[in-house]
């Protein structure tokens, strides 16, 4: 299981009458621990973020799976409740799980995810989608390594 944490990178930002303003970037990397993803965060930013710019905070989400379309823009989070057997009891239990993807609106994430979920055996709620203010998700890719 992968395990995400969000990182806020704090820059200057030029805004839309020219003037630099601070900013804080939120984006989530797929990472080992904070360690990790604080290094990752400035790699990325080193790349990708103008002038100078600080680490602010790196938080451990919540999020199982991350569900990206190309053409989208905004991230959404959705809040899945499945349910399964408990092998001990036999009483059903229902899971918590909670899903990042990226869509046009609200409909769209909640037409993704189930489109996402439907080869689950087991029936599935999503309660609640709410639009986050991530910008960038980034996931680990491995390096080939040669042999």
């Amino acid at each position: 299981m992968k395990l995400w944490y969000q990182v806020l990178i704090k820059h200057n930002k030029e805004s839309d009458d020219g003037m630099l303003k601070q900013a804080l970037t939120p984006c989530l990397f797929d990472a080992v621990s904070y360690t990790d993803a604080e290094s990752r965060a400035y790699e990325w930013a080193d790349v990708n973020v103008t002038g100078e710019f600080t680490i602010h905070k790196v938080t451990k989400t919540n999020i199982a799976e991350v569900v990206e379309h190309e053409m989208n823009d905004l991230w959404f989070k959705a809040k899945v409740i499945y349910s399964t057997v408990d092998g001990d009891s036999d009483r059903e239990i229902k899971i918590n799980t909670f899903l990042l993807v990226s869509a046009e609106n609200v409909k769209n994430a909640y037409d993704l995810i189930e489109e996402h979920l439907n080869s689950m055996l087991v029936p599935f709620s999503i309660p609640a989608i709410n639009q986050t203010a991530i910008e960038e998700v980034i996931p680990y890719v491995p390096e080939d390594v040669e042999e």
